[in-house]
Parts: C-alpha cells; sequence; structure tokens
C-alpha cells in the first residue's frame, strides 16, 4: 500500500462503524501489550527506548512515554499530520486495556506457553493497529510518524514501520534498555503485519457524486 492516504476523516462520516473500529482496535492493542509483557521475552522497541531514557535521566517510566510521545507529534509537523480524535483516545484507551489485561493475565511458568503469548501478542498488535489506524480518526503519536513518512515518501507500510521499530530499538539498546528474543521479532514482524491488516480493515474516503448537468 505505498502511498496510501490514512489523514483523518471528519468524525461525521460514518461515525457508529469508525468509531467502534478505534476504540475496539485500542481496546486490542493494550491487551496485546499485556501479553507481550507476560510472555516475558523482550519488550517492544518503543518501551526499550523509554527503558533506557529513563536510566539515563533518572525520570519515571510513565513520564519519558509522554514526553516522547510529545516529541514525536512535534515531528508531525512537517510531514503535515493531523491530530484527531484517534490520537487522544490512543493514549486512554491504551493505558486502561493494557493495566486491566495486565491485572487478569498470569505470567505463564511453561517456555511454549510464553512463546505462544508473545506470537499471539504481536499478531494481534498488528492487527490492532491497522483496526484503529484505519478508522482514520487520528493515529497515535507514534503511528502517525509512520502514516506520515508512508503519505510523503510513498514507501510501503512495512518498508516505513520496519525502519522506525528498528532504528528506536537501536537506540534504546544504546541506552541500556531491556532486549529480548520478543523484542527484535516484534521489531521485525510488526511492519509486514500491518501492512497485511491494514487494506482489509482501512475505511475508504467518501467519493464525490458527479454533478450532472442538463444537456
Amino acid at each position: 500500500m505505498a502511498g496510501s492516504d490514512f489523514s483523518p476523516l471528519p468524525v461525521s462520516d460514518r461515525p457508529v462503524r469508525r468509531l467502534l473500529q478505534l476504540f475496539g482496535g485500542l481496546t486490542l492493542y493494550g491487551v496485546a501489550m499485556g501479553m507481550q509483557v507476560r510472555a516475558e521475552l523482550g519488550l517492544d522497541p518503543w518501551d526499550v527506548l523509554h527503558e533506557g531514557l529513563a536510566r539515563r535521566t533518572g525520570l519515571s517510566f510513565g513520564l519519558i512515554t509522554a514526553l516522547t510521545g510529545l516529541v514525536v507529534l512535534l515531528l508531525w509537523i512537517p510531514l503535515r499530520q493531523r491530530p484527531g480524535i484517534g490520537t487522544v483516545s490512543n493514549v486512554v484507551m491504551i493505558a486502561l486495556s493494557v493495566d486491566l489485561t495486565l491485572a487478569l493475565l498470569p505470567t505463564p511458568s511453561s517456555l511454549p506457553v510464553r512463546i505462544g503469548l508473545l506470537v499471539a501478542g504481536v499478531v494481534l498488535n498488528g492487527l490492532a493497529s491497522a483496526a484503529y489506524i484505519g478508522a482514520r480518526l487520528g493515529p497515535g503519536p507514534r503511528d502517525g510518524l509512520m502514516t506520515g513518512f508512508c503519505a510523503r515518501t510513498g514507501w510501503s507500510v512495512r518498508l516505513v514501520r520496519t525502519g522506525i521499530e528498528v532504528t528506536v530499538l537501536a537506540v534504546g539498546w544504546l541506552l541500556s534498555g531491556t532486549v529480548g528474543v520478543g523484542t527484535v521479532f516484534y521489531a521485525l514482524a510488526i511492519g509486514p503485519l500491518v501492512q497485511v491488516f491494514l487494506p482489509r480493515v482501512a475505511v475508504s474516503a467518501p467519493t464525490t457524486a458527479p454533478v450532472r448537468t442538463l444537456a
């Protein structure tokens, strides 16, 4: 889907379907994050970066996450990205969903089960990302960076997402963030997964009816 446009559409356009897709996608994203945490096989690349920055600065993990989001939002300006209701909902819904998942889901003691939990979590993350991005109500700060690069460069989602994840992972690792096999798997798999799911759930822009003229 090289060069596809996922910029926000007016909320009034198919609001029920799009809001359900947005909130469903964000909820599943939090569930997927919780599954990856409970697998205990490595943080995802952005959390590796957050942990590394927290260790270097002495600031809390949560504060670093918020500050990183603000910096990423500033990068939207040259990419001409526009925030939407999904940008704000991203922060609230994912936080609630991941906390609930962690409260309900125990850490498996069996390694095969942990591996299965990791794989399922990453696949679910790809589907959830595609769902809320495809609702076109405004992506989260980090996904907006991806869609902005796709729109401005014409590169595929797979290439851009993988490039961002690998870059963030490398910086986080250099800052002493925790890296595991799950981190590498996520960094390499999430781009292709979003690339596969996004065309199937993306909301298309409304078509303008042709203007009839008298002969």
